[in-house]
């Protein structure tokens, strides 16, 4: 169950994984995670975007991973034990995310989630659907389709 409704009230609170690039903590809507998998052989292929590092035979189904490091134009770094892969559906697509580390799964709740185009910074960020504020701290909530959509 990805949605409920909280008794006594109309908030609805959703659960998204989380995880880190760099020294933002984001997340995803736990609905399109598939599963979450180390860092395996990637096998580079020509002609594609930096960011889309290859692709990797997991069970015999081949996948495309992106480093979202990469795509978010930060530093590239060398892939550690913390190193992951997120194995998510987007619109029927299977794709791994390659992120330093993943956080676990919250609870975020309507209430909690501030539009980003609330923020005036100047500038908009189209991968980023809602701000979540935590206990934990503030979880950038991202658009899994504008993230993976110029792939």
């Amino acid at each position: 169950m990805d949605e409920l409704e909280i008794q006594g009230g109309n908030t609805t609170q959703a659960l998204y994984l989380t995880f880190a690039v760099g020294e933002e903590d984001y997340g995803l809507e736990i609905a399109v995670v598939i599963e979450i998998i180390g860092v395996q052989t990637i096998t580079e292929v020509p002609e594609l975007p930096a960011y889309i590092k290859g692709i990797i035979n997991l069970r015999g189904r081949i996948i495309p991973v992106m480093d979202v490091r990469i795509r978010f134009n930060k530093e590239p770094q060398e892939y550690n034990d913390r190193t992951c892969i997120i194995v998510v559906d987007a619109q029927g697509t299977n794709i791994g995310l390659i992120v330093d580390t993943v956080r676990g799964v919250m609870n975020i709740t309507d209430d909690d989630i501030t539009d980003p185009s609330s923020h005036r910074s100047g500038y908009e960020n189209r991968y980023i659907n809602g701000i979540g504020k935590t206990q934990q701290g503030v979880k950038l909530l991202l658009n899994l389709e504008r993230l993976v959509a110029d792939y």
